[in-house]
């Protein structure tokens, strides 16, 4: 007969094994939890015509919205957080009144292998190696068919689920865990995925998903965070989308930073360093995710040339800014007679939260002030409210801009409403909410004058701002353009669309004038 002790130890031992190999998942983690609701995954949609159910659009927006998001194809069996889902791009082709909607996915390397396969091949960059039983299924599935020549990593592992971007004369769906792929929306209103684009292979692994797009210049400015680096690179591409030469930006600390976002100035490039830190090897022995908090950590501001090269003496200066988490960047532009940068973003805190419960953030937007003569740097909070996912008119980025539109937080990218901000007045200015049961996603601003080929002179705030809404209880979604200038961001027009829009990441305006001269090559 079996002792008591070793009928008890015999389940705990088993208890302790399986929690190593493979752990609890939080609903944080969990994509059963993680994608529920308006996060559930959709399938593609054809081109399909919409209805205009409210006002009349303007001609400004004849053009494409087109706005990233993450969608998984295939269900994961073990841990992944929503930024990780395969990248789905939602469209609206508007040209006169009449409006086209079409949805569908990025066809990344990583898509394609894994809708070949019917199974999920390649780990997430962030999730992938939660515990020893995700390693193992690396090194037995991905590892082997790499070795074996069933897939090649080397043509990307990203999901390109993040943002939308529109230069060089290309439109450009980005995630920082990989390169770019080019995407072009036909006439017709259909996307298509064209192919990943590696810059006439002068650049190998991933760049930044929030590259900076000079109105003047059209130049466009990107960085690369790699986890496994004492530094980030930074670069730029002219207008033609040839690569310049990059500079390497030592972070702060000997930690491997994650940054996610940043600012360009007429003579600047600055970098938020938070307290997120890249713990990859942690995570190649299954324990967790890379990404984590380091609360020692005191969070600063790195401001480079904006065209620095390798022999610039002091290539990086940081000035700190404790407290100060800022992963998404508003704007920032230099104070004229000032040795000074005015700094705009969203402080995030607490900030391990954001990968775990985005309604439980507060994000507080933030004005900061770096003296680069004294290095001091002085904060003031705009407004009490939650605030995250904002956007500039355009054609202000780097200069100094006035207003700035948020969503209002609800569970990030998930928000109840929008603000505006006056810049210089330091307060909000407009507000409006969606409504009960309604939620939308990050606002984008259309200038009046988008498709004009004058030069009319219009006030900053002369536009629309424009995005996605969702009614959860009746399980349909619109899109709203509101009127920038008005104090209650007034309804412009709004478009019924055909099918369910999930809650997503960041998106693009792209006018008709800038959409004939692409090229999808």
């Amino acid at each position: 007969m079996k002792s008591k002790k070793t009928s008890i130890t015999k389940p705990l031992l088993g208890t302790i094994i399986s929690s190593i190999f493979r752990p609890p998942l939080q609903p944080s983690i969990d994509p059963k939890y993680v994608f529920n609701g308006n996060f559930a995954p959709v399938d593609e949609m054809d081109p399909t015509e919409c209805v205009v159910i409210e006002g009349e659009l303007p001609i400004s927006l004849n053009g494409v919205y087109i706005r990233n998001g993450s969608n998984p194809q295939k269900k994961i069996n073990g841990a992944q957080i929503f930024f990780e889902g395969d990248g789905m791009l939602h469209s609206l082709r508007f040209s006169n009144g009449n409006v086209i909607y079409c949805s569908r996915f990025v066809k990344t390397y990583k898509y394609l292998v894994e809708k070949e396969a019917g199974a999920p091949i390649i780990p997430q960059f962030l999730s992938g190696f939660y515990g020893l039983e995700d390693v193992f299924r690396f090194v037995i599935i991905s590892l082997w068919r790499s070795l074996i020549g069933k897939i090649d990593l080397k043509r990307g592992i990203g999901t390109a689920n993040t943002s939308v971007s529109c230069f060089a004369n290309k439109i450009l769906a980005l995630g920082e865990s990989d390169l770019p792929y080019i995407v072009n929306v036909t006439q017709e209103g259909n996307i298509e995925t064209i192919k990943r684009w590696d810059f006439n292979k002068k650049l190998f692994a991933n760049m930044t998903a929030h590259p900076k797009i000079c109105f003047d210049t059209k130049e466009a400015f990107v960085f690369e965070c790699n986890p496994f680096s004492s530094h980030m690179t930074y670069f730029w591409f002219d207008k033609n989308g040839v690569k310049q030469k990059g500079v390497p930006v030592s972070y702060s600390t000997k930690n491997q930073t994650f940054v996610h976002d940043f600012a360009i100035t007429k003579r600047f490039a600055i970098f938020p360093e938070s307290q997120f830190v890249f713990r990859p090897f942690q995570q190649m022995l299954g324990r967790g995710m890379s990404l984590s908090v380091d609360k020692n950590k005191v969070p600063r501001l790195g401001i480079i040339n904006r065209y620095a090269n390798s022999s610039d003496k002091h290539i990086v200066k940081w000035f700190v800014v404790p407290g100060f988490n800022a992963l998404h960047v508003v704007n920032a532009w230099e104070l004229s007679g000032e040795d000074a940068i005015i700094f705009v973003a969203p402080n995030n805190l607490p900030l391990e939260q954001v990968l775990n419960a985005t309604d439980k953030v507060q994000y507080t937007l933030e004005k900061s002030k770096i003296n680069l003569q004294t290095g001091e740097v002085s904060r003031k909070i705009l407004s009490k409210s939650n605030l995250e996912l904002g956007c500039i008119n355009p054609y202000y980025l780097g200069k100094r801009s006035r207003y700035v539109y948020m969503g209002v937080n609800e569970k990030c990218p998930k928000m109840s409403g929008l603000t505006k901000i006056d810049l210089e007045k330091e307060c909000e200015v407009g507000r409006s909410f969606y409504g009960d049961n309604c939620f939308g996603g990050e606002p984008c601003f259309v200038p009046r004058n988008a498709n004009d080929d004058d030069n009319i002179d219009y006030e900053e705030d002369d536009g629309f701002v424009v995005t996605f809404v969702h009614d959860e209880k009746s399980g349909e979604s619109k899109f709203l353009v509101m009127d920038a200038k008005s104090p209650e961001l007034d309804i412009v027009a709004a478009v019924r669309i055909p099918r369910r829009v999930p809650y997503g990441l960041h998106g693009t305006f792209i006018s008709q004038k800038n959409m004939l001269n692409l090229s999808i090559q």
